[in-house]
């Protein structure tokens, strides 16, 4: 019989191969002290309660103890569940992830006095404030956008509740991740030549991807009985998370979930229903792409575990880690010769967790705390797939270089809104460059077919998951029940509308929506499909204009949080409040549909 295909437990990852996370604590005590400093610096902020109003002084030296807790929290949460993310199952990191969850609401329950009372000001008096005391000035925006935010301040007593009620309400996500990362275990199946292998969340995408449907249905099938053996376990996780953000949504005065999610970057709801209304209106060219998949697939019936099958045969893309940075490093760059200098730091100096392990975090991400360098979780497996990723996360990181270097603590972090543009626009550069550099005819087929593939499941994949949400967070809204059978419905038909006639829409995708994290957080997913029209937008200026446009992409990375999204990025040469970026974005669709066609001829 032949042997299962085990990963190995952390303890064997070489070293080289994981993060640096010692740069930010060398030690678990170390972090113990930090943690320790942080429950010493809140005693001293009962002491402004009450008094932040009185002077100008007063207020800036709240503030700065703000910063002080702020960035100490930060260290002591990033490593905790980073450390947590490299063995979910390792009960020491457990506990300090869950120390350090608590210390946060903790920290927010402490500081939850802080806007309401400074609200209590009228504008003339901050005013008087900002021109009486010169390093005061460093708050002018932060103070500014607390008052925009008035009408959703509730009086100290209900903040100080809400604060309280933080660690309750993160617990359908907490119970999500502790489910589907360290207790869910799928089946095992055979592989292409016959080896046994376990299906894992690192594994799956690669699953897809082969080339022997077989492999592709059984891996698919695989995942979602799993799932569906949960079915109703998973439905009362989603729904419980839905209520709380519909619970807090009331309590701060909000007509909806996603209106408060939005209100946080001051993005307009109309930007939200405008993405998926633009995406309808261009339904027919997904529905053009799926027919196409199923002609040069060659088969009598497109079935959805047949998405990611490779069209183009004889092109084998396997890419080692080190290729792959390489491959990243040519294909940015247009950037600049500092911004590789930048990205050529993070891959020598062990930014990177490269490879799956037993019970790590699932996916990737960027993360970091202010004052250290970032840090980029990848579970790389040779594909094609993973070298974007790879350029994907690098953008995230160097965006949070840019801007940790460039702006002040209380600026340092940006909106969720523009975090997208900077990852996706590397990748747009990436594949420009990989297109533009191979002769081969089969290869530049395979990699444009790439390209769709970023569309499809980037513009138009995540605008389903965000229409899926936008569904469902009214229902519960209107009183409606989440049930299961409720949940597979609105999936399964928006997977009809969204893939059109060409394709069997299996009964098995009807339980995506419990195998997906974002939505835990709330209204997350639509900044994939704004940031990366945004993106396609600035990464054809830069490939056009060169360096005035490089120049100010990097005042755009440099920017932070010092602005409202929506102005960081009209100052990039790019209107989010209008329909026109994602249209111009799947109009280059659609022409890179025509040369695919024009190839396979």
């Amino acid at each position: 019989m032949a042997e299962t295909k085990n990963l190995p437990k952390r303890s064997e990852v070489e070293n080289q191969n994981t993060w640096a996370i010692e740069d930010l604590y060398a030690r678990d005590e170390d972090w113990q002290v930090e943690y320790d400093k942080i429950k010493e610096l809140l005693k001293k902020v009962a002491e402004y309660q009450g008094r932040l109003t009185k002077s100008s002084d007063l207020l800036l030296s709240f503030l700065q103890l703000s910063d002080e807790i702020g960035m100490l929290l930060e260290r002591v949460y990033v490593y905790a569940n980073q450390k947590y993310h490299e063995d979910t199952s390792n009960a020491t990191y457990q506990d300090l992830s869950n120390k350090s969850n608590a210390l946060s609401v903790q920290v927010n329950s402490a500081m939850s006095f802080a806007t309401p009372e400074i609200l209590t000001m009228s504008e003339d008096t901050l005013k008087e404030f900002l021109i009486e005391n010169e390093e005061l000035r460093l708050y002018n925006f932060y103070l500014k956008d607390i008052l925009r935010l008035k009408p959703h301040i509730l009086s100290a007593e209900m903040e100080e509740l809400l604060a309280d009620a933080g660690e309750i309400a993160d617990a359908p996500g907490n119970i999500f991740s502790m489910f589907d990362n360290a207790d869910l275990k799928f089946p095992e199946i055979q592989d292409e030549n016959g080896e046994k292998v376990r299906i894992t969340h690192g594994r799956y995408g690669s699953l897809l991807e082969s080339r022997d449907r077989r492999v592709r249905k059984e891996a698919f099938e695989g995942v979602y009985h799993t799932y569906r053996s949960y079915k109703n376990t998973l439905a009362a996780a989603f729904s419980s998370n839905v209520k709380q953000e519909a619970f807090f949504a009331k309590a701060r005065k909000y007509n909806s979930s996603l209106e408060k999610a939005l209100d946080g970057g001051n993005i307009p709801v109309d930007v939200y229903k405008n993405l998926i209304a633009a995406v309808h209106e261009n339904m027919s060219l997904m529905h053009r792409y799926v027919s196409l998949r199923k002609k040069l697939l060659g088969l009598d019936e497109l079935h959805m575990y047949d998405l990611y099958a490779p069209l183009i045969s004889d092109v084998d893309m396997n890419i080692p880690f080190e290729e792959g940075k390489k491959l990243v490093a040519e294909g940015l760059k247009p950037l600049g010769d500092a911004y590789q200098a930048i990205l050529k730091e993070g891959f020598e100096n062990r930014w990177i967790d490269v490879y799956e392990n037993e019970n790590k975090r699932s996916g990737a991400y960027s993360w970091g705390a202010f004052g250290t360098h970032p840090y980029v979780l990848l579970n790389y497996n040779d594909t094609l797939n993973n070298v974007f990723t790879l350029a994907h996360e690098m953008g995230h990181a160097i965006h949070s270089y840019h801007s940790d270097k460039e702006q002040p603590f209380v600026y340092a972090g940006y909106k969720i809104f523009v975090a997208e543009v900077a990852s996706t626009c590397n990748e747009s550069l990436l594949i420009d460059y990989m297109i533009n550099h191979t002769e081969d005819k089969k290869e530049k087929a395979y990699l444009i077919n790439h390209f769709l593939e970023k569309f499809k499941g980037t513009l138009y994949r995540q605008t389903m998951f965000a229409e899926f949400e936008m569904i469902t967070h009214k229902m519960v809204e209107e009183g409606q029940s989440l049930t299961a059978d409720a949940l597979c419905k609105i999936y399964h038909d928006l997977n009809v509308a969204y893939f059109g006639d060409d394709i069997v829409i299996d009964s098995e995708i009807d339980m995506e929506w419990a195998r997906i994290p974002h939505f835990y957080n709330a209204f997350y997913v639509y900044q994939y499909s704004t940031g990366y029209s945004a993106a396609i937008a600035l990464s054809r200026r830069i490939l056009k204009e060169g360096k005035p446009a490089v120049d100010d992409y990097i005042r755009f990375l440099s920017s932070g949080g010092s602005n409202y999204p929506i102005d960081l990025l009209k100052a990039a040469g790019v209107d989010m409040s209008t329909k026109q970026p994602v249209n111009e974005a799947l109009k280059l669709f659609g022409e890179l549909l025509d040369q695919m066609e024009e190839l396979l001829k």
